[in-house]
């Protein structure tokens, strides 16, 4: 009789130790992913994006995601994080497009007004 308690007290061991596993393993969460969302808001930022409106309302809303998503992976809602930082990565991108696309036109202008004074010095 002693012998069947102990069994039960090593299964019943085994199983606890096997459960205390499993829901370690389970509550490990990875850390929130925020780099390439950051340095993309910073690398917009960098080529002058709030001066661009366009660039300036992406870069806006690329800040305003990243602040949801932290928000969100706070709540423990990972997947909604996750797709959060997509979007704020995409937004910084576009801004970041956009600022360098206003850039190249601006010194696209530049070089045609430089085409044009040349032009009538020379006449």
């Amino acid at each position: 009789m002693r012998y069947i308690s102990n069994i039960r007290i090593m299964v019943l061991a085994a199983a606890v130790g096997t459960i205390a596993i499993v829901a370690g393993c389970a509550s490990d969460r990875q850390p929130l992913r925020t780099e390439a969302s950051t340095s993309g808001i910073r690398a917009a930022e960098e080529v002058g994006a709030a001066k661009v409106p366009q660039a300036s309302l992406h870069l806006q809303l690329a800040k305003e995601e990243l602040e949801l998503a932290r928000g969100l992976a706070a709540k423990k809602e990972d997947k909604k994080a996750d797709s959060m930082l997509l979007r704020a990565e995409a937004d910084a991108e576009l801004a970041l497009a956009l600022s360098r696309g206003d850039a190249e036109k601006s010194e696209a202008q530049e070089a045609v007004e430089r085409v044009r004074q040349l032009r009538q010095d020379n006449l």
